[in-house]
C-alpha cells in the first residue's frame, strides 16, 4: 500500500481459479459424507411440470408463455415439459418417485406415450418402454 498525492494505491495478488470449485479447497477435517443420490432428470422435469401447473392455477403467472420467459426457455420446450401432465396419474407417480433410475432415458422417449390421450393405452406403451431389453 502506498500513498501518492493524496491517493491510496492498493496492490492485491489473486491466485487463478483451479477447476470447477474456483480454487476452493475442501477441508479434510472430519469424515467425508457421501454425496446425496442424484434425482433422475425425468423426475425433476415431472416435478417442474407439476410446480408450473400449480403456479398457473394459483394465478402467479398468467400462462405458459410467461413461464417460458421467466425460465429462459422457448415456449416449445415449456410445452414439451408441460405435456408430461397429460400422462396417466400412476405414470406420473412412477416418474416422480425416481424408481426408474437414470437408465430410463429422457423426456423425448415419453413423447409417443404422451401423444396417446387414452390412459390405458398410455399404460401399455409405458410398460413396453420400461421393460428390460
Amino acid at each position: 500500500m502506498s500513498a501518492v498525492n493524496g491517493t491510496l494505491q492498493v496492490e492485491v495478488s489473486i491466485a487463478p481459479a483451479k477447476g470447477r470449485n474456483g480454487g476452493q479447497r475442501r477441508s479434510t477435517a472430519g469424515p467425508k459424507l457421501p454425496d446425496p443420490p442424484r434425482v433422475p432428470r425425468i423426475a425433476r422435469l415431472m416435478a417442474l411440470a407439476v410446480k408450473f401447473q400449480d403456479m398457473v392455477d394459483r394465478g402467479e403467472v398468467r400462462d405458459y408463455a410467461d413461464l417460458a420467459r421467466l425460465g429462459f426457455v422457448t415456449r416449445a420446450r415449456l410445452t414439451q415439459i408441460m405435456n408430461l401432465m397429460l400422462l396417466a396419474p400412476d405414470i406420473q407417480e412412477r416418474l416422480l418417485d425416481g424408481a426408474l433410475g437414470h437408465s430410463f432415458g429422457s423426456e423425448r422417449h415419453l413423447r409417443p406415450v404422451i401423444r396417446n390421450l387414452d390412459w390405458s393405452a398410455q399404460r401399455a406403451l409405458f410398460a413396453k418402454l420400461i421393460e428390460p431389453a
